[in-house]
């Protein structure tokens, strides 16, 4: 199958079932959500860009970024909160990389981003580098280069998880500089950055077994009072669906959602009118 199927992609929310947008547990459950298995993100910018200087960048401008299609949102595992990106409980005010450089310690969480990508994560090593995921390949870069003129923040504190200490960190991420492709045991560079902080096998590729009940759940925050739910067998599918909804922003998402929700009221109306 592996020869047929490279890549899984997303099922439209039309095609999966799903619960109102507030979130609220029903009798028939949140909705589940979409399995990864065969699928790997791409947060890369175009061909031409370069994250170890010496070639020439394709964009040397600042890209741009909007906070307020930011996508708000929670992880939860079971009953325990293991992630929340939101206003109310995190900073999520960018600097420019110059910046960042006089806030950062070793062994920092670093996200990288910019409207219409995919937020790139990375390590924080001390120096003014870092080591990331970057086309398919494990690197250590000056946190300069690496933002290919992104915005960027220190996000150690999302993760509600257990750190190590800062030269666990450090000497996870410097270990496995130049693992590339089939080597590589992290979907995507967010996947790699947090198991070199936390540890946890649960952010590596089939870390997890996708059988039985989801105990995993993305709460997307809606508004102050709605949020929408879906559930995941994995840590890395959450993941996933969470940085698709980053790459597309929030207008897009809340979008999708209000379309998801028209069919389903449409579908409802044909059944009753039978």
């Amino acid at each position: 199958m592996g020869n047929q199927m490279d890549r899984l992609s997303h099922l439209s929310y039309a095609e999966v079932p799903t619960v109102d947008p507030n979130g609220v547990d029903t009798d028939d459950g949140p909705r589940i959500g979409v399995s990864y298995i065969f699928s790997s993100d791409d947060d890369e910018l175009e061909d031409g860009c370069v994250v170890d200087g010496g070639e020439k960048r394709a964009n040397e401008e600042e890209k741009n970024y909007d906070q307020r299609d930011e996508v708000e949102c929670a992880v939860y595992n079971r009953e325990e909160c293991i992630y929340e990106k939101s206003a109310k409980c995190a900073n999520l005010e960018v600097y420019s990389p110059e910046n960042l450089l006089n806030k950062c310690k070793a062994g920092d969480l670093v996200e990288f981003v910019a409207t219409g990508q995919y937020p790139h994560w990375a390590v924080y090593v001390g120096d003014f580098q870092v080591v990331h995921l970057h086309r398919a390949e494990i690197k250590n870069s000056f946190l300069t280069d690496a933002s290919q003129g992104r915005r960027c923040r220190i996000v150690n504190d999302w993760y509600k998880l257990k750190p190590l200490c800062a030269e666990v960190v450090v000497q996870n991420a410097m270990e496995q500089v130049g693992l590339k492709d089939r080597e590589l045991s992290w979907r995507n560079s967010e996947s790699f950055a947090s198991w070199c902080r936390f540890g946890k096998r649960e952010f590596k590729m089939g870390g997890e077994i996708r059988i039985g009940k989801q105990p995993y759940r993305l709460k997307v925050f809606v508004s102050d009072k709605q949020s929408h739910v879906l559930e995941f067998q994995s840590l890395e599918d959450v993941i996933m669906e969470k940085r698709r909804n980053d790459h597309l922003g929030r207008t897009a998402v809340l979008r999708e959602l209000a379309a998801h929700f028209r069919g389903v009221e449409e579908m409802k109306s044909e059944m009753g009118a039978e």
